[in-house]
């Protein structure tokens, strides 16, 4: 590999170097993009690798907003095969960080899709998860009324233009992923951080690269606000909605429409009797979906509609962190519809995230660009957590030439920069 060569070369000539003046590689974001690459590649190789993260702390960026549902569904063949490549990751924690006691856990509760009125999506979704492996199964009303008694299987869509209520209808066909759930990706990403430093990677935060240096028609040195500046010969781009500023620092354009775009998620507060009743829930027809957290206290909530993820922000580091008035009042009129024993009163907090949207078809653009030494891993487009683990893997084999068994066997090619965007009937977050 061309690129591990290179990497290998720059070690060799900085044996004596002090990381303050070199690194093989410079990962920027410390997201769990960027974490992810770092562990992947630090497994296997001796490399040396910092993570430079603009921010005080983890979850600054899209990470921190993630809701981190770990669903295999996918619309794309090859990306149900990567979900399933990143989940197997998560489910088996602690031996893949090699942490003694980590603070993360995956939490396998099953997602859920009820699709509504269209009965028949449900067992061809089935098929396709069966012919890939994934444990799944088809519930009827009465199947689902035994596994979640506080959801209801109405196949009706709310009304959110009035709120008018109407007479429920079953009837319908729910499809249930034995084996999705989602993480803490707070804690998640702070394992990675610990796992990374065992092995010698540099993670910096409050470490923002504002220029990136060229000699000889590549990457080969980076500029921090701070005043600090390290040599590198290969740079990856994994700083989510910020990606565009380190574009502009190396004075590339990459030629897909990357958007920071503003994301709501609501939490509400459950009553104890509903607590383990309540699967990771994808209610296609009320375009909401929703999961447990803090064992079952809470709910998080949000949308998995293409309009309510079109709100672009100019400057990623100021934006509304609060949820409008009108998606609260939409979210919960569609979740009080799904658990109907749910109580109208109760706290309901709204907070904003950030993910970097690719408009071209809300699918990633990982590898190497037309600069040398210039590496991406942009547009996630609400996908990142799932597959992060995937993706480190893909970008550690082909930056290092290296392979585990525990690989993914997607290759890069398929998200590369210079690829033809994917062809989807909905660019929503569930493409």
């Amino acid at each position: 590999m061309v690129e591990r060569a290179m990497a290998s070369q720059s070690r060799e000539h900085n044996d004596t170097t002090s990381p303050r003046k070199g690194f093989d590689i410079v990962i920027v974001g410390a997201g769990i993009i960027g974490l992810s690459i770092a562990w992947e590649l630090s497994r296997r190789s001796r490399l040396r690798i910092a993570v430079l993260e603009k921010g005080a702390g983890i979850g600054e960026g899209s990470t921190g907003a993630s809701s981190a549902v770990c669903r295999y569904r996918y619309s794309i063949d090859e990306m149900l095969l990567f979900a399933r490549d990143g989940i197997s990751a998560y489910k088996n924690w602690q031996a893949y960080t090699s942490l003694s006691e980590p603070s993360a856990s995956f939490q396998n509760d099953g997602v859920l899709w009820m699709p509504g009125s269209d009965i028949g999506w449900a067992e061809v979704e089935h098929a396709r998860l069966q012919h890939f492996g994934i444990s799944s199964a088809v519930l009827d009303d009465a199947d689902l009324n035994d596994r979640f008694p506080a959801l209801s299987a109405c196949t009706i869509a709310p009304d959110t233009e009035t709120g008018e209520p109407h007479e429920c209808q079953g009837g319908g066909r729910h499809l249930l992923e034995s084996g999705g759930g989602y993480m803490d990706p707070m804690a998640a990403a702070q394992d990675l951080v610990e796992a990374c430093r065992s092995k010698g990677v540099d993670v910096l935060f409050r470490s923002e690269v504002t220029g990136v240096e060229k000699q000889g028609g590549r990457v080969s040195r980076i500029n921090l606000s701070n005043g600090k500046s390290f040599e590198t010969p290969l740079l990856i781009n994994a700083a989510g909605p910020w990606c565009h500023r380190l574009y502009e620092a190396a004075g590339l354009k990459v030629g897909w429409d990357i958007k920071p775009t503003r994301i709501q998620v609501l939490y509400r507060n459950i009553p104890p009797e509903l607590s383990g009743n309540i699967p990771v829930t994808v209610d296609m027809e009320g375009g909401i979906y929703f999961r447990t957290q803090n064992r079952g206290q809470q709910l998080i909530v949000s949308s998995v509609l293409e309009d309510d993820e079109r709100e672009s922000v100019s400057n990623p580091d100021e934006f509304d962190r609060d949820a409008d008035e009108d998606f609260r009042l939409i979210k919960l009129h569609v979740l009080h519809h799904r658990i109907p024993d749910l109580p109208q009163r109760g706290r309901v907090m709204g907070y904003c995230g950030l993910y970097s949207m690719n408009r071209d078809d809300v699918h990633p653009i990982v590898g190497p660009t037309d600069l040398e030494g210039f590496w991406v891993a942009n547009g996630f487009s609400g996908h990142g957590f799932k597959l992060a683990p995937a993706i480190g893997s893909m970008v550690a084999q082909a930056i290092t030439g290296d392979s585990l068994e525990s690989d993914t066997t997607i290759p890069i090619s398929f998200f590369s920069i210079d690829r033809d965007p994917i062809k989807l009937e909905s660019k929503s977050v569930l493409a």
